[in-house]
């Protein structure tokens, strides 16, 4: 097994409850940028933000906040109406987002929210929100995803609405302090394949957590809205594989996992002792980091991926 100094990745993964606590703390100062309630709001992003994008969506609507959509950058549909959209981009240069911010400009109020304040998204939108202190060095997206994420939750929070069920941010941050320290398992470690699983703004967080394992360590994984599993993914499930769940577990599925042989992992807040489902993020990110490490891959340089995508002109 090749073996690794203590990764970039590894470090911004153990500093998320302090990045969580500062955005959590700034809000007042982004309320200006940040959409108002009753806004109807669509926010896009490519890749982890795009999955931050859709949490945050469920969660601001499922709140009574307003409307709100969560599209693929390079999918937002130019013929709907809204009055804000809302881009994550950390690093400020990703080619799908500032085309769709170009094409807009004037016609719908922006806001971006973003890790480096020296790209060309800081021109291209009405408003921008720099969590340059949740920047990364690592190509895999941890920290300011999970950030940003917190910062919009927080604001929702300020607003006097989060759904139901979910905590505020001040416990989501202490489960995130619990969730460094939570123990990773054989059956985790050895797993030949595992399904994340969610259930309104957590499935956002089941994308994201497979596409973690994806990208820093080559690994099989699939997610799906956890009423879906049943619905066809259950067929893949067995001995060495895992069903993990963020959020509340519908009624039998623990039950089913453990019929056809299968682990089922749910930490959720509905359990004694559970973890806020962004908290049990950090540590399907562990995992990763993890799983890539004993496959001998460096998880600050995953394969085949850079930091940004920046595309050139189309071919004539």
């Amino acid at each position: 097994m090749t073996t690794f100094e203590t990764s970039c990745t590894s470090a911004e993964i153990a500093s998320q409850p302090d990045t969580w606590s500062r955005a959590a703390g700034s809000v007042a100062s982004h309320t200006g940028a940040l959409p108002r309630r009753g806004e109807r709001v669509a926010v896009v992003g490519c890749g982890t933000s795009w999955f931050m994008a859709h949490a945050y969506a469920r969660l601001r609507e499922s709140g009574g906040h307003g409307e709100t959509d969560a599209f693929a950058a390079s999918e937002f549909p130019t013929g709907r109406t809204y009055d804000r959209i809302v881009a994550l981009t950390r690093s400020g240069t990703t080619t799908e987002v500032l085309d769709l911010l170009a094409r807009v400009r004037g016609a719908v109020a922006t806001t971006a929210l973003t890790a480096d304040p020296a790209t060309p998204v800081m021109t291209l939108a009405d408003h921008v929100v720099v969590l340059d202190f949740a920047d990364e060095e690592s190509v895999v997206q941890t920290r300011f995803a999970t950030t940003a994420l917190v910062l919009l939750r927080a604001h929702l929070e300020a607003e006097g609405a989060l759904p139901a069920g979910v905590r505020p941010v001040a416990g989501a941050v202490e489960d995130a302090r619990r969730a460094l320290g939570a123990p990773l398992g054989p059956d985790l470690c050895g797993a030949e394949q595992i399904t994340f699983l969610g259930t309104g703004w957590s499935y956002g967080l089941a994308l994201e957590a497979g596409l973690k394992m994806r990208e820093a360590a080559g690994a099989w994984t699939e997610a799906y809205p956890a009423m879906e599993y049943r619905h066809g993914p259950i067929s893949i499930t067995g001995p060495r594989r895992v069903a993990w769940l963020f959020g509340p577990a519908p009624h039998g599925l623990a039950d089913d996992v453990a019929r056809v042989g299968g682990l089922f992992r749910g930490a959720s807040t509905d359990a004694p002792g559970g973890l806020d489902p962004l908290a049990d993020l950090i540590v399907a990110q562990r995992l990763a980091v993890r799983l890539a490490e004993s496959r001998g891959y460096d998880p600050d340089r995953p394969r085949n991926l850079t930091r940004s995508v920046v595309l050139g002109p189309p071919s004539a």
